[in-house]
């Protein structure tokens, strides 16, 4: 794609990062047969290929308006784009800049504002997140229908193991999965227990940064990678074996650590190990000796695969492969690649397009009418849960449960 960035924007290193972007772009359309939003509105502008002139457009100087910015605020991020674009276009990292300069420029509503500004200082901190969710639990009877389903169920988790290991590995524990669905975790410390394998968790790390990433507050989520990265770097330098993530939203965040903080001459090269160290439990697991887990059972199940796995980490099939080696029988998914809607903070941003999303998704994953759904992210599993009529859980605690 020939471009014209004005002199301003190429004077900065994401305006060269987003020209080398979009002349990478051949402009041949294949990733508009993958976009979940391109799918549902049939709108060019709401599909990559357009979102992407939308951004050329704002670093060549032209106008910019609401429109594009509401354009830009309707991709998922879901990266589907990535997978099948035989270029190479890293789209993710393009509409992030693209973001981030049009919220510089477009004077959002008050009410935007503010239902922003309250994700970016509630959601990343478990202990305000937490109060707020007791006080709406409380208030959950008198709620309406939709957002009464919108609200998880309490979850205790069961007691992670206390034994110590010479192997040694760092977990995330997470912002809204700490809260949420805190038994993902206590379920990975207790199978990489019986796998040898001790977990250490930080008290001073916190959100991965994802939510501040992708609500155009680039600064803010800076600070939340450094933060971690000074939690884990003792431990890393003790001899951690590995950074395990858990929701694999979170993982892409962490592993994009070393593009995010490149420019940084302070942080750059701890952020370039932390990536190299951080793996999906997926990734771990499929390297263990996992013969203790395996069992005979005729359990239907369904995995939906997050977009945050098979688009952004690439590891699509792993998971899968993992549960049908261990026994399991595995549902077939039409359209397995679309986005559920859950897409971090869209369901709340973008209700009624990922009301949408979520409808397809479920029938798509109730087509086999499997006994369980199981994914890999937080954020999927609580949007799914939502609405599913068969009970969603995090992979892990399938062999957390034999």
């Amino acid at each position: 794609m020939q471009t014209s960035i004005t002199e301003s924007y190429l004077a900065t290193a994401a305006g060269r990062e987003a020209e080398a972007i979009l002349r990478s772009c051949v402009h041949c359309g294949f990733c508009t047969a993958t976009c979940p939003t391109y799918q549902l509105l049939g709108d060019e502008l709401d599909g990559p290929r357009g979102r992407i002139y939308l951004i050329k457009q704002l670093l060549e100087g032209q106008p910019v308006s609401r429109v594009t910015q509401q354009h830009l605020d309707r991709c998922l991020t879901c990266r589907a784009c990535e997978t099948t674009c035989p270029s190479g276009v890293q789209y993710g990292r393009l509409v992030d800049i693209g973001r981030e300069l049009i919220e510089q420029q477009i004077h959002r509503p008050a009410a935007q504002r503010l239902q922003r500004f309250l994700l970016r200082k509630l959601l990343p901190y478990p202990g305000r997140f937490a109060i707020l969710l007791g006080i709406v639990r409380l208030f959950k009877p008198a709620l309406p229908a939709r957002l009464k389903a919108k609200i998880p169920a309490l979850q205790t988790p069961s007691p992670r193991p206390v034994a110590s290991h010479n192997r040694k590995m760092i977990i995330l524990e997470g912002c809204v999965q700490s809260i949420t669905t805190p038994n993902t975790n206590a379920a990975t410390a207790r199978i990489l227990d019986k796998l040898g394998i001790s977990l250490i968790s930080p008290t001073t790390q916190g959100c991965c940064g994802a939510i501040s990433q992708h609500l155009a507050a680039a600064e803010e989520a800076r600070q939340f990678i450094k933060q971690n990265i000074d939690a884990w770097w003792p431990y890393i330098m003790d001899g951690a074996e590995a950074i395990i993530v858990t929701a694999s939203g979170c993982g892409v965040q962490v592993k994009d650590y070393a593009y995010l903080l490149a420019q940084d001459p302070a942080y750059a090269a701890k952020a370039k190990k932390i990536s190299e160290l951080t793996l999906d439990l997926s990734e771990l697991l499929a390297g263990e000796n996992l013969r203790d887990f395996k069992l005979n059972s005729h359990q239907k199940v369904t995995f939906h695969s997050p977009c945050s796995l098979q688009h952004g980490q690439q590891l699509n099939g792993q998971v899968e492969q993992i549960l049908t080696q261990l026994g399991y029988q595995l549902s077939d998914v039409p359209d397995s690649h679309l986005c559920c809607g859950s897409g971090g903070t869209y369901s709340i941003l973008q209700p009624k397009l990922s009301q949408q999303l979520l409808n397809n998704k479920l029938a798509a994953l109730n087509s086999d009418q499997a006994d369980i759904i199981v994914t890999a992210n937080v954020g999927c599993q609580l949007h799914l849960n939502s609405q599913s009529t068969a009970r969603v859980q995090h992979w892990i605690e399938l062999l957390d449960s034999q």
